[in-house]
């Protein structure tokens, strides 16, 4: 982990027509030919991420996934499991990507063979609308995490992407760091240093600054866009909260929930205790695949995160070394009990938590069925945050009904749940009316799921409101 002083806080083959142009950190701005922003991939030549190690900028002919599909300019394998197999995306958007880093010192992301994280992405499209979006990797994941969920479509209306692997990845990201919270912390610092060198980017390309800068995310980027509307409101016009993780120096959040599901898992629990931590009543079906892939190994990894010195024999998820040991989770973990902890962990935990205090609009969303952030213990308690520091006129909160942390869990029970991202997208909408057009997004609600009709790709949040 390092932020160089004076850095602004901002394999397959390739594709026949494209070409990738490695641009020196240190290069001058300018030069180029051609006017405006009409023409493909007019002005790559001087366009760079200010403060960035090493980028390269490749001009493509198509920047959705259907066209980077198999090249180095996207990762399907990271994406799996975020969106439902039937889901329909755009293509056909050419452009220019700028791949690269910004100094660290850190080395879990191998994506290109650079084993350097910070590493970043920035899609810039040939027809832009004027706008900008910005995200952070979701999970353990890295920055083309949700080239799917995300970049398809907002680059198919226009918009300028970029997203940010956090600056450290994988189940031991929390080695990140000399102290508890580092590693998290480092999280919102890269956020906010890629869309300063975005903007910068955006306006080299296209002659001028966006006119609107979005910023959007899924579970850990949901919680990212929540930290960055707080502490940078500066930087974006509005955010969308998918499923958002939630930080509070007392709780809830993931340390406060997840042991009461560990207990379960190695029989200390039953059904009545995992109600009162705030899973919901009908997401029992939900609850054996989540004991073998997310209950145990991340309560593991944050423990480890802010609470190393808690289980020597069981540090975290790198104390296994089969797929199976990793994911297991340690007895000791059954029995934490976050609010006896040390004043030194809920400090660690406060370096990164949240307020509610927004200064721009947000517009949330969680399923009813999330079984790994119940939302009863994370977005409930949030949106009672917001409205608690005087901010509840720039939120809106939706409840998806039949929606669960990760959409691809769609294709195994279709008859009980819904994917969240038409739902996104519907919301992502609402949000860009209300901050452009003045229209309201309609009031905090259930969105329920209909029994009938195409719910893989269409989510109506219900009839928006004019004025402010």
């Amino acid at each position: 982990m390092r932020l160089s002083r004076g850095v602004p806080l901002v394999a397959a083959a390739l594709v026949s027509a494209a070409f990738m142009c490695p641009v020196p950190a240190g290069a001058a701005e300018g030069g180029g030919s051609g006017q405006g922003h009409g023409g493909h991939c007019v002005h790559q030549e001087r366009v760079r991420a200010p403060g960035a190690a090493f980028q390269q900028a490749a001009c493509l002919p198509d920047l959705t996934t259907a066209g980077l599909a198999g090249t180095p300019y996207t990762d399907t394998a990271d994406q799996a499991g975020l969106t439902a197999l039937a889901t329909r995306t755009p293509s056909g958007v050419p452009g220019v990507q700028i791949d690269g880093y910004f100094p660290d010192s850190s080395h879990f992301n191998t994506t290109h063979g650079w084993n350097h994280d910070a590493q970043f992405v920035i899609r810039l499209p040939d027809h832009w609308n004027g706008g900008l979006v910005v995200t952070g990797a979701p999970g353990t994941r890295k920055q083309y995490a949700t080239d799917k969920a995300i970049s398809d479509q907002v680059l198919a209306q226009g918009y300028a992407y970029a997203a940010t692997d956090k600056g450290n990845s994988g189940a031991d990201f929390y080695r990140d760091g000399a102290r508890p919270g580092d590693a998290v912390a480092e999280w919102n610092t890269r956020t906010t240093q890629l869309t300063r060198a975005a903007k910068r980017a955006v306006a080299q390309r296209y002659g001028h600054a966006p006119r609107r800068t979005y910023m959007t995310g899924i579970s850990n980027g949901g919680y990212l866009t929540r930290w960055q509307l707080e502490h940078h409101p500066e930087l974006y016009d509005g955010g969308v909260d998918w499923e958002g993780a939630l930080w509070t120096a007392d709780g809830p959040s993931l340390l406060t929930s997840l042991p009461t599901a560990v207990a379960r898992t190695l029989g200390s629990a039953d059904d009545a205790d995992m109600y009162a931590a705030g899973f919901a009543r009908g997401s029992e079906f939900l609850w054996p695949y989540h004991e073998h892939a997310y209950w145990g190994v991340t309560q593991k990894i944050y423990r480890a995160e802010f609470d190393p010195g808690y289980d020597a024999a069981c540090p975290g998820p790198s104390a296994g070394t089969t797929a199976e040991q990793i994911l297991a989770p340690c007895p000791s973990d059954a029995t934490y009990d976050y609010a006896s902890r040390p004043a030194s962990v809920h400090r660690a935990v406060a370096r990164v938590g949240l307020t509610g205090r927004i200064g721009k609009p947000l517009i949330t969303l969680h399923g009813d069925l999330d079984a790994l952030l119940p939302k009863a213990a994370d977005s409930d308690v949030y949106a009672r945050m917001v409205d608690a520091s005087g901010r509840g006129a720039l939120h809106r909160y939706y409840t998806i009904q039949g929606g669960t942390h990760v959409d691809g869990l769609y294709d195994t029970y279709p008859d009980r749940l819904r994917p969240i991202l038409p739902c996104y997208r519907s919301a992502f909408d609402a949000l860009v009316s209300w901050v452009e057009r003045g229209v309201r997004p309609p009031a905090d609600r259930t969105v329920g799921r209909p029994a009938s009709g195409d719910v893989v790709d269409s989510c109506s949040l219900g009839a928006d409101t004019p004025g402010r």
